[in-house]
């Protein structure tokens, strides 16, 4: 996927991100402390994780997410720590945890919150004294590995109501970061709506899907719930639906309609008109013949009005379109003083 202002996989330019950028870069170079990514669901805290990793030294040894409110109570113990050969019923040979397979590197613990109190316990050990204990086993290993740790969930509140350890509270909380929300970096919908675009679009053909004025700036007005996640699968429904066109407010689904009453009125009208023809215009011989130059003119006025309509106004895209650079294509533009 191209990135466009992105940095480790993220794509951003709002000043909340350039921050977040920022932050990430300084506790990469630290490399050892513990850190906690805190944000809603679908803001990236994953992807702000291995961006740490691969900006450390550690980034020649594995990345190791665990997700901990996937895996079940009863396997998380042994997925994390493993376990000796004979520890339960099954266990038939040895296996190393997630935990030593991130020896060197980095172990993300997403969804920390929904671990439970006596797994908090063996997490805690692993932080303190740097060594992991198999189920079944007696003898501790010691280990070097980096945890990051993320969760949607308030954990100091967690803390309040005794559902979350105080002292592994802290020492995961050396490092916060905070993934802001959609909504709070407005500023970066549409250069993620280009992208996505993009990256979806390449994968199924080379035809360019576009938004309409109305509907990105409806899709503007959304409070985006689902963050960034939302928007990348509705993105990728609209590709898939509408390859290769512009995408007006009618086809957004309807939760996603976020204009006033007039604008959608006034989409509706444009809608109802039709693009401007690509029929040469009829010549009208005389005597002394035509003008050709008049003739060739409007005939150029036509095409590039049509790319324009074709791709809401995307001069850029107009311009590929037209095989035209995009210096040129605005140029004529000005000269021929067309209404866009």
């Amino acid at each position: 996927m191209a990135i466009k202002s992105g940095f480790g996989g993220m794509i951003g330019h709002s000043p909340q991100m350039l921050e977040l950028f920022e932050l990430i870069s300084c506790v990469a170079e630290d490399g050892e402390s513990t850190v906690l990514i805190q944000g809603q669901s679908g803001t990236g805290k994953e992807l702000i994780a291995r961006a740490i990793h691969e900006k450390s030294q550690r980034n020649t040894a594995h990345f190791v997410p665990v997700n901990c409110a996937a895996i079940p109570d009863e396997l998380l113990e042994s997925e994390l720590f493993g376990y000796v050969k004979g520890a339960f019923t099954g266990a038939q040979q040895s296996k190393i945890g997630r935990v030593q397979f991130a020896d060197g590197g980095t172990l993300f613990l997403d969804e920390i919150g929904d671990m439970k109190p006596s797994l908090q316990a063996k997490l805690l050990r692993v932080l303190q004294e740097r060594e992991v204990e198999q189920v079944g086993g007696v003898k501790p290993t010691k280990v070097d590995v980096r945890v990051i740790a993320a969760t949607h969930q308030n954990l100091e509140e967690l803390v309040a109501s005794g559902q979350f350890r105080e002292d592994l509270y802290y020492r995961l909380a050396v490092i916060p970061l905070i993934a802001p929300p959609l909504c709070e970096r407005k500023d970066d919908i549409v250069l993620l709506i280009e992208s996505f675009i993009e990256h979806f679009s390449r994968r199924k053909d080379d035809r360019r899907t576009t938004i309409d004025p109305v509907a990105m700036k409806s899709l503007l007005n959304y409070s985006w719930p689902g963050n960034v996640r939302e928007l990348e699968n509705l993105m990728q429904r609209l590709v898939i639906l509408h390859r290769g066109k512009r995408i007006s407010l009618k086809e957004l689904p309807e939760k996603y309609r976020c204009v006033a009453s007039e604008e959608i009125e006034l989409a509706e009208r444009r809608e109802g008109q039709s693009s401007p023809s690509l029929n040469p215009p009829e010549a009208e011989w005389s005597e002394d013949g035509l003008d050709f130059n008049s003739l060739i003119s409007e005939f150029e006025d036509r095409l590039i009005l049509q790319a324009l309509s074709r791709t809401g106004g995307n001069k850029k895209e107009a311009a590929r379109m037209l095989n035209l650079k995009r210096t040129t294509l605005i140029e004529k533009i000005k000269k021929k003083n067309l209404p866009i």
